[in-house]
């Protein structure tokens, strides 16, 4: 079994924290990063399971219409809760609090913004949501559009590391990550590419 995740492209709003707080649209410059990401190819997938979050289910259901794929939600490949720091900037956070700004870098599991979903408990979420897929899709090629955060997520348990090596993870927007299902369990087989 195969488990695309692709990233959403650029959303409006400009360099932020949205987290599942913030449900910001893509701009055209987003849709089109994802359409050329994907470039026209005849897609390989059986299925399409996608965030809730409008920055990926737009892309996600009008793709699934213009080739005829079944399309469906899962809420629980919504992106991580930032609390106190979601719709504010990186520029915002380190002008307000350096010190915490960089704390949260070094050990994002103790150093979480106010209100932050726990990292434990994010990467758990994902974790169930990855072998909820693998049930109802055995076998299959699945396209799963979701966010830097939950793609991160689903690296780290594959590779079986501590959550904290997630924000080491670079996820640029519209990029494709590929995770392996065979009877050895879970692998990454690429990451970050930027065509099909």
């Amino acid at each position: 079994m195969l488990i695309d995740l692709l990233r959403h492209g650029e959303p409006e709003g400009g360099r932020r924290y949205r987290g599942c707080g913030v449900d910001d649209p893509l701009t055209d410059q987003g849709w089109a990063q994802m359409r050329a990401v994907l470039n026209g190819a005849k897609p390989p997938w059986t299925q399409i399971v996608t965030s809730p979050m409008r920055r990926c289910r737009d892309f996600a259901e009008a793709f699934a219409r213009e080739h005829g794929l079944p399309c469906t939600v899962q809420e629980s490949l919504r992106e991580v809760g930032f609390g106190a720091w979601e719709g504010r900037s990186p520029e915002e956070l380190k002008a307000e609090s350096l010190a915490d700004y960089l704390a949260f870098y070094r050990d994002p599991a103790r150093a979480r913004p106010d209100g932050a979903e726990p990292l434990e408990a994010f990467v758990g979420r994902v974790a169930d949501a990855l072998e909820s897929i693998r049930q109802h899709h055995e076998g299959k090629h699945i396209l799963v559009v979701a966010h830097s955060g939950v793609i991160r997520a689903a690296v780290v348990h594959a590779m079986q590391v501590p959550a904290v090596a997630l924000y080491r993870l670079r996820m640029p927007y519209a990029a494709l990550t590929r995770l392996r299902v065979d009877e050895r369990g879970l692998s990454v087989e690429f990451l970050n590419r930027r065509t099909l």
